[in-house]
């Protein structure tokens, strides 16, 4: 049941967010439902704020009033969400939990899938995927977090730069 897994927002009354993250949790793990109710997240940024004192960092909700949570929809989850104090219900349409995209959830950064790579500025790659699959180049600039990778590939005698996916390019073993 767990790859059935799918992460849904759960609006909450303003300053409870807190309350009813640990709340979802220690209920989840009273009826052992770990395995319906696997993570409940509270998206958080770093700010810098300049106040007559001077600079303070400081954390702050993204979205005050929501709360994610990684489950297994079924209605015994869903009565668990619904009855926890300060949870005021799943954010969808015509009041039906509508789960987050694959797109939302990398955009949020709530689960980070870290990329190790074999190459690095300044190494000859081989590209292996596209158009220009067998082309060999140099990497120029890598961006994990962006899943890019720019190669400069020589072709017709000039050196041009190419965006690529990170997977489309392996390093060449020398």
């Amino acid at each position: 049941m767990a790859e059935d897994a799918k992460w849904y927002v759960i609006h909450t009354y303003s300053g409870y967010e807190n309350a009813v993250a640990a709340a979802i949790m220690k209920s989840a793990e009273n009826r052992r439902m770990q395995d319906l109710i696997q993570e409940v997240n509270i998206p958080m940024e770093t700010v810098t704020e300049i106040t007559d004192g001077g600079e303070k960092t400081v954390e702050r909700k993204v979205f005050p009033g929501y709360v994610l949570c990684k489950m297994v929809l079924t209605d015994d989850s869903w009565h668990l969400i619904h009855n926890v104090r300060g949870a005021t219900g799943f954010v969808g349409a015509g009041g039906k939990a509508v789960p987050l995209t694959e797109q939302e959830i990398y955009d949020l950064g709530v689960e980070r899938h870290e990329i190790v790579t074999g190459y690095q500025i300044g190494d000859t790659v081989k590209v292996t995927d596209g158009p220009l699959a067998g082309f060999l180049g140099t990497v120029e600039e890598l961006e994990p977090e962006k899943d890019r990778v720019r190669v400069v590939v020589s072709m017709f005698g000039r050196e041009t730069p190419v965006d690529l996916e990170l997977d489309q390019v392996e390093e060449i073993k020398e």
